[in-house]
């Protein structure tokens, strides 16, 4: 047999104690804790799933393409690294340029390139879905690509494999999506007529109308305007428009809202100057400073607001949208081209935690792609403020290094209470249960090394492994209270 065909003919291997500790000591307990949470329900309380998928019983992934490339940047990035055309893809171009139509095309490109995943956050979630979601037991290749194929797309023609199927499956016991404040939720709504008892929920997103340079941001009002049945012409009714679409999200079932800035800076500004600087936008005159103070001020607006309403505040702070001006320019934004930066978050929170970090019916969770700050800062903040509380490792760093390092930096002075638990803010539903089982395998790995030093007992170590798996997601995003 020729390399080529011994290659064709690999199975997948994964085994049952993979990514634990070699120690054989912290092996077992890692494996005892781990096994007692494999049964739990999944809480999904961020992420970016179209809740599309969702709103009719005979919905289908379409073909395996559908599923697992053509949604997930996280794949086509990679493959675009490797000077792979975005469009050869299946990503269309936003002026309507050729794109690959043959999605037996697409796939033969991604598996004779699966290689690049090796050692990835993504190969490991991609294996994940294609042996344990898919049933697909010869390793991805150009040889057996189109067989593999073939097969998943049989799959996907069986009800067992749509959407709510799957979604019943995983057991996921909620899903948050991320909506635009002008949003109908008209999706949400579909999924409740419907009867089904999917727990499917909207998220607050009002980074479009909050971010005075936003491409569009002049229509954006327009439509916040017509959602919200408020004409939006001045600050005091921009504030009164997006309460009255955080009461309508809340009556949807929202738990949260998220908030995304490339800095972490909080600032207050006096009505007028609000007002001053939403009036220059509106006429299409607000500067990068003018969109950088607004933004600071709605950040602290935002933390009243949700002391008000109840909503979850969270916070992502630290990334360079859409870096790669041809490829935003041709393919528009979400396309794999953010780049983290350096944060600052002890001088840029203080304003918004000086007015309401003492209040405990805040909920902050603060997220970074800056894991130097870890330590240094959100640890400490987070381990003294009774609103804030500290978000999982988020994007480029959710992977098995990765969150060692956060446990390694932020546990040992936040406090384990003072973190969230896991999020999987993922568009590509079908990894949802692959990023949720590297969480849980990376804690009890993390929690057993606790334990074999005697820094916790056993009996504590279940109780941490319940949290991180389950507990401390439910009761941070107030599920509890639904």
């Amino acid at each position: 047999m020729t390399h080529t065909e011994r290659q064709a003919h690999t199975k997948w291997h994964l085994p049952a104690d993979r990514y634990f500790d070699p120690n054989p000591a912290q092996r077992r307990v890692a494996r005892e804790l781990y096994e007692s949470v494999t049964g739990l329900p999944l809480i999904c309380p961020h992420g970016h799933v179209d809740p599309r998928l969702f709103t009719d019983e005979n919905a289908t992934f379409g073909t395996p393409a559908d599923l697992l490339i053509i949604p997930d940047h996280y794949v086509f990035r990679m493959l675009y690294s490797q000077s792979i055309p975005l469009a050869s893809m299946g990503i269309p171009p936003t002026d309507g340029g050729p794109v690959e139509q043959d999605h037996r095309k697409i796939w033969q490109i991604f598996a004779q390139n699966f290689h690049l995943f090796r050692g990835t956050p993504s190969g490991i979630w991609l294996t994940h879905e294609l042996h344990e979601v898919l049933g697909v037991e010869e390793k991805l290749t150009g040889d057996t690509a189109q067989a593999i194929y073939d097969q998943i797309a049989d799959k996907l023609a069986w009800p067992e494999f749509r959407p709510r199927a799957l979604f019943e499956r995983f057991n996921i016991e909620v899903l948050c999506t991320t909506d635009a404040a002008t949003d109908t939720l008209a999706h949400h709504q579909a999924i409740a007529d419907s009867g089904w008892g999917g727990s499917i929920r909207p998220t607050f997103r009002p980074d479009a109308v909050v971010n005075l340079l936003t491409s569009g941001w002049r229509e954006n009002i327009d439509a916040l305007s017509e959602v919200s049945g408020i004409t939006v012409h001045s600050y005091q009714t921009f504030i009164q428009a997006l309460e009255e679409r955080r009461t309508f999200f809340r009556r949807m079932g929202a738990r949260a809202a998220d908030h995304g800035a490339q800095s972490a800076y909080t600032a207050e500004l006096s009505p007028g100057e609000a007002d001053a600087i939403f009036q220059r936008a509106l006429h299409g005159q607000a500067t990068p400073e003018d969109a950088h103070r607004f933004t600071a001020h709605m950040i602290v607006e935002s933390a009243r607001m949700s002391i008000e309403d109840g909503l979850v505040m969270q916070f992502h702070a630290g990334s360079v949208r859409n870096y790669n001006q041809p490829v935003f320019d041709r393919f528009g934004p979400d396309k794999g081209c953010d780049i983290p930066e350096h944060s600052e978050f002890t001088h840029n929170l203080r304003p918004l935690l000086n007015k309401y970090g003492n209040d405990d019916r805040l909920t902050l969770i603060v997220f970074t792609l800056d894991e130097s700050t870890y330590s240094r800062e959100l640890a400490p903040l987070a381990g003294h403020y009774p609103a804030m509380r500290l978000g999982p490792p988020w994007w480029f760093h959710d992977s098995l290094n990765g969150l060692q390092r956060y446990f390694q930096s932020v546990m040992e002075t936040a406090g384990l209470q003072n973190t969230v638990g896991f999020n999987d803010d993922t568009r590509a539903f079908p990894s949802i249960p692959a990023r949720h089982d590297v969480w849980r395998r990376a804690s009890a790995n993390w929690i057993a090394g606790l334990v074999v030093r005697a820094i916790v007992d056993e009996d504590d170590a279940r109780e941490m492994i319940l949290d991180m798996a389950y507990r401390l997601a439910r009761r941070a995003y107030k599920f509890d209270e639904a």
